[in-house]
């Protein structure tokens, strides 16, 4: 699916006044599970198959291996079993070992519609984050990935952390602006350190109107941190203005899955046998 008909349908269920609502997939069965359950956006990137992996999220930022081969080797497994539904690739936009443009190129190739930025430094802070910067491995490349994508015409995506980033993703062409709360809570490997719920609506909300002052056809999903479930989601755009949707990773495969195995595996063991 190319990049005019995947907003064609985004900003279609918007005006119907239905949410967007995007997912990770970290395996082939999650993203036929979410399509079957109606999913708007699919996105396949490193930490899908660590979360799946039963590790941490943050593991796709650590050195565990090479994000951007890992989500070329994700998509062989995923785009053949994805019938209907836009998929994006987690690109990440500091590697330095890529010819950037080169490889978004093979992104386009490889039946990708479009591209978010992950993983990203975005979610490293302190002096770590400083010396990134400091050493040509900063957030601004992120920024320059995703503009270079949009020239590409692909469908962009991108995590933003505050209303600086969110201005400056906005005039590089993004199409569908992320705000991203933090790792997402819940679930045996979630995070117990976040915001609340009214601090997501309050940097959400100064995110949103700070990127639609550049583009005001810009779409703005939440997603992250404690909002985790169907009820968090639906208090934090029942509390904003302009917000059209969520999207969900470790929401959307990791914590049904957890839940779900568990309940099946506690009913089997209900069954009982004659004598």
């Amino acid at each position: 699916m190319d990049r005019t008909r995947a907003l064609e349908r985004l900003r279609s269920t918007v005006a119907a006044g239905r949410p967007i609502i995007g997912g990770g997939a970290g395996t082939g069965i999650s993203a036929k599970s979410a399509e079957a359950g109606g999913i708007d956006l699919l996105i396949i990137y490193n930490s899908g198959r660590y979360r799946m992996a039963g590790r941490g999220s943050l593991a796709g930022l650590l050195a565990y291996g090479d994000a951007n081969a890992i989500v070329m080797e994700m998509a062989d497994e995923v785009l053949p079993v994805v019938k209907d539904t836009p998929v994006l690739a987690g690109v990440n936009g500091t590697d330095p070992f890529r010819v950037m443009g080169r490889f978004l190129d093979d992104v386009k190739r490889a039946g990708f519609t479009g591209v978010q930025n992950f993983p990203t430094v975005g979610l490293i802070d302190g002096v770590f984050r400083q010396n990134l910067e400091e050493t040509g491995m900063g957030f601004d490349l992120e920024v320059e990935m995703i503009a270079a994508a949009h020239e590409r015409d692909l469908l962009t995506s991108p995590y933003v952390f505050d209303v600086e980033q969110a201005v400056a993703m906005a005039e590089a062409g993004a199409d569908v602006l992320v705000p991203h709360m933090g790792l997402t809570t819940k679930g045996s490997i979630g995070a117990s350190t976040a915001l609340t719920l009214d601090e997501c609506v309050d940097r959400i909300q100064q995110m949103r109107d700070a990127a639609v002052k550049v583009n005001p056809d810009i779409l703005v999903l939440c997603h992250g941190g404690p909002i985790a479930e169907p009820t968090d989601a639906q208090y934090v755009l029942a509390r904003t203005t302009g917000v059209v949707g969520f999207f969900g990773a470790s929401s959307i495969e990791r914590l049904p899955t957890e839940v779900a195995i568990r309940q099946q595996t506690e009913a089997f063991k209900a069954v009982t046998f004659g004598d």
